[in-house]
């Protein structure tokens, strides 16, 4: 995932909204987590980090950003995002998917002036953001060991291979000898993290063990999205509740 990718899955806001009741930590050692203590650290090193430096910029740009001009931000680097989701809707043999996000591109950056505006859902065309990861996880890769990165966040080892893909694949790419680049990776960083401010503040209030919370709820958003949220049966969470 592309930091756009990381807007759109809405990480933070996702893990809220999911829900889920969380962990005590030291109850029950998924599986799924083979790193878990090389994780916690790092994810007590990411909050260090945002506390200090992410969370403070972000309140920053929103206190002296214009809701309009924040949404355009915003549907600006959503548009980046189509192209990615256009090539790995195309590898997974997807190809109305596909057409949809070249059609949302095309429209989008014409009508909708580079993307500022988001024409094409008003015309009826559906975003589907897909990635590398998630088409890794479509031709097999489905449970990958989860790892957290240092900076960036939750993720797999199948989702950080998939990063390269990503990063590759888009248009930024071209730019990246040009300071233009790192600029508008640094505004979509904090425009992110923003627009997750809320939602990263019911989630520490609501969480037992925040990193337990964040980790099952990202696993289970990445599987649902591999199977374009229909996924079949994890037997491993059955098998947990069948033992109780």
């Amino acid at each position: 995932m592309s930091l756009s990718g990381l807007r759109n899955t809405g990480l933070i806001l996702f893990l809220v909204l999911v829900g889920g009741c969380a962990s005590v930590p030291g109850e029950y050692r998924d599986p799924a987590d083979p790193l878990e203590p090389y994780n916690r650290d790092m994810f007590k090193f990411n909050k260090a980090v945002d506390d200090a430096i992410m969370k403070p910029v972000a309140k920053g740009y929103k206190a002296i950003t214009p809701e309009a001009v924040d949404r355009g931000i915003t549907n600006f680097f959503n548009n980046i995002a189509d192209v990615t989701s256009a090539v790995n809707n195309l590898l997974q043999f997807k190809l109305s998917r596909a057409g949809s996000d070249v059609g949302r591109l095309a429209i989008n950056t014409t009508v909708g002036v580079l993307g500022f505006f988001d024409v094409a859902t008003n015309m009826g065309l559906p975003s589907y953001k897909e990635d590398f990861g998630q088409t890794f996880g479509y031709w097999g890769d489905v449970d990958s060991p989860y790892l957290v990165l240092p900076f960036w966040g939750p993720s797999t080892l199948r989702d950080t291979v998939g990063l390269g893909g990503d990063a590759v694949v888009s248009p930024l790419f071209s730019l990246k000898e040009n300071r233009v680049y790192w600029g508008l990776i640094a505004l979509d960083a904090v425009d992110t993290r923003a627009d997750l401010l809320t939602a990263g503040k019911i989630l520490e209030e609501a969480a037992v063990d925040p990193y337990i919370f964040i980790r099952d709820a990202y696993l289970q958003r990445r599987r649902d999205q591999i199977f374009d949220g229909r996924p079949p049966p994890d037997p491993e969470a059955e098998d947990i509740w069948s033992d109780e």
